[in-house]
């Protein structure tokens, strides 16, 4: 079977990182996240991984992350499994087939066309699983898909690559499209968004950030009717004392300056039309 070719740069660059990250973790004994989806699309794709920027503890790191997603998105499905999952900026990610919803569940993973594309000749075809071949920010991104239940909305590692009006648009589209729903997201802080210029994977993929956001309160106020259920930082996820002792040393001291504690948050908010109190 021949090689899938990857030639991205910019935004769409970066998945291919989060991708060889969770691959190499993926491999490593007793992974926090078992993605063999991962490993089997980085063997699949005619790329050089090691020009992704990934250093030391980084595949743990995002591993961590994903984990999150991935109990956040069941934890939701188990409390409301007919629902329409719509899975923003899901580059290469197997979320929709780690978990395996039920066929309750209209899955749309949504990402640029070239990146669909790949994905579909990368991932088989699964019934009550579709794909959107969309920048995330387009006006009519939501044209076909249906409002008739509730959304989930998932968008990790997308947040911060948005221009801000673009992104609280985005928001408010989804909103007012579905009756109700959840979101699950993460956000960088506009102080993280600033030092993205040293990140090793951001500079390798030529990629900026452009979306700072302080906490989940701020998209309270931007989009009418969302409403913030819970806010975690890095530093309180399962997995930390898994990284290396020097790097997890590091890591603890860090968490316990505000400024650093709040560079990145995953937010869990809900928003709900039909709610009388509204």
């Amino acid at each position: 079977m021949p090689l899938e070719k990857a030639d991205f740069t910019g935004t769409r660059a970066t998945m291919l990182a989060t991708l060889y990250g969770r691959a190499l973790h993926s491999r490593s004994a007793n992974p926090v996240l078992h993605d063999p989806y991962a490993e089997e699309a980085v063997r699949r794709i005619d790329h050089d991984f090691d020009s992704t920027g990934l250093r030391g503890d980084d595949a743990l790191s995002i591993a961590i992350r994903g984990r999150a997603f991935d109990d956040l998105t069941a934890e939701r499905l188990a409390a409301n499994p007919d629902v329409t999952v719509l899975h923003l900026g899901c580059g290469l990610d197997s979320r929709g087939r780690r978990l395996d919803p039920p066929p309750s569940v209209e899955w749309y993973d949504v990402d640029f066309p070239e990146v669909i594309e790949l994905r579909n000749r990368i991932y088989p075809g699964r019934e009550h699983h579709h794909t959107i071949a969309s920048s995330v920010t387009a006006p009519d991104l939501l044209r076909d898909v249906p409002a008739d239940k509730p959304a989930l909305v998932i968008a990790e590692g997308l947040t911060m690559y948005l221009e801000p009006a673009e992104g609280i648009a985005l928001l408010r589209r989804i909103t007012e499209h579905f009756p109700s729903g959840h979101l699950i997201c993460d956000v960088h802080s506009p102080l993280a968004v600033r030092w993205a210029v040293v990140n090793r994977v951001v500079r390798a993929a030529k990629a900026r950030l452009t979306w700072g956001v302080r906490s989940g309160a701020e998209l309270e106020r931007a989009v009418p009717g969302l409403l913030l259920d819970r806010q975690r930082t890095f530093f309180d996820l399962p997995g930390l004392d898994r990284l290396e002792p020097a790097y997890r040393t590091l890591v603890r001291a860090l968490g316990k300056i505000p400024a650093f504690r709040d560079l990145a948050l995953i937010l869990s908010m809900h928003f709900d039309r039909t709610s009388p109190t509204r």
